[in-house]
């Protein structure tokens, strides 16, 4: 997996809240100037206004006074004037700020995206959608710590599909991605929300099954019956092998997935790996 793309979308993601953020602090700025040159403006007409009305009340009947007066009423409407456009340029402006802001906002949004569907294409297993070995081992790492500082069980159960290699060889590669599919789809209707499936082989399969009650395994294993895929008209059955170990105070995690990888062992010399076998159809 290509971690530098990673890398670089979690960087461009910040670096995009960085400008959002600054946008936000830009507009509340603009927004705080506005309102204060409004409030300025309105208190210098208020005043403005508020003495020409006395100026008028105690200046003669007279043109030259008369002049001043008008002359007076058109700087204050020119003052007025001037902040129409002022609050104009300012509301351009925080439009223009507004829209920046929602482009970035979507483009941060594609990023996210983008570096979540990275992520999940890191941690799981691209033909069969469970989580792959990379992602099972730091997870089985999390839960033996909390073993260990809960004093609770945990179990590692290791899965070998038997007789893939057959599949491969007598129906072609892509009947054994159907049987990986399948089984693998059987396996996460078999575990519980908390346990964990994972591919960690061509064959293989790990489930971590955290606190599991005695018996917990072989309800897993009973689920997995009657495992076939179809190839054409007929139906291929298959089978697997299982081995499983309860993790140990003080044990580490390559002792515990080597304990259970020797139980898987010893299961598959027991049993004879069966070959692809053909189940006839019910006519």
């Amino acid at each position: 997996m290509n971690t530098e793309g990673i890398t670089s979308s979690e960087t461009g993601a910040e670096e995009r809240t960085q400008e959002i953020r600054r946008g936000l602090q830009k507009l509340a700025r603009h927004d705080w100037s506005l309102w204060a040159t409004a409030v300025v403006v309105i208190l210098s007409l208020s005043a403005a206004v508020a003495s020409l009305a006395v100026w008028m009340t105690a200046i003669p009947n007279d043109p030259y006074y008369q002049f001043h007066i008008s002359q007076s009423v058109r700087g204050l409407l020119g003052l007025v004037l001037l902040f129409s456009v002022y609050t104009l340029y300012q509301q351009f402006q925080l439009r223009r700020i507004r829209v920046q802001l929602i482009d970035q906002i979507e483009v941060a949004g594609q990023e996210q995206k983008r570096a979540e569907e990275f992520r999940k294409l890191s941690i799981a297993d691209s033909l069969t959608g469970l989580h792959n070995r990379r992602f099972g081992e730091e997870r089985l790492a999390v839960e033996i710590s909390r073993a260990q500082r809960s004093n609770r069980s945990l179990t590692v159960l290791m899965i070998d599909l038997d007789g893939l290699k057959g599949i491969n060889d007598q129906y072609g590669h892509g009947a054994g991605d159907a049987a990986l599919k399948v089984f693998a789809e059987r396996l996460t209707s078999a575990t519980r929300g908390s346990d964990l499936p994972a591919r960690i082989g061509g064959d293989e399969f790990l489930v971590l099954l955290p606190e599991c009650e005695p018996g917990g395994v072989n309800r897993v294993l009973n689920r997995l019956t009657a495992l076939e895929i179809e190839i054409g008209p007929d139906k291929i059955a298959f089978s697997y092998s299982a081995g499983s170990a309860d993790y140990r105070a003080g044990e580490s995690l390559l002792q515990l997935l080597e304990r259970a990888d020797d139980a898987l062992y010893a299961s598959k010399q027991t049993r004879k790996k069966p070959q692809p076998q053909t189940v006839p159809q019910t006519r």
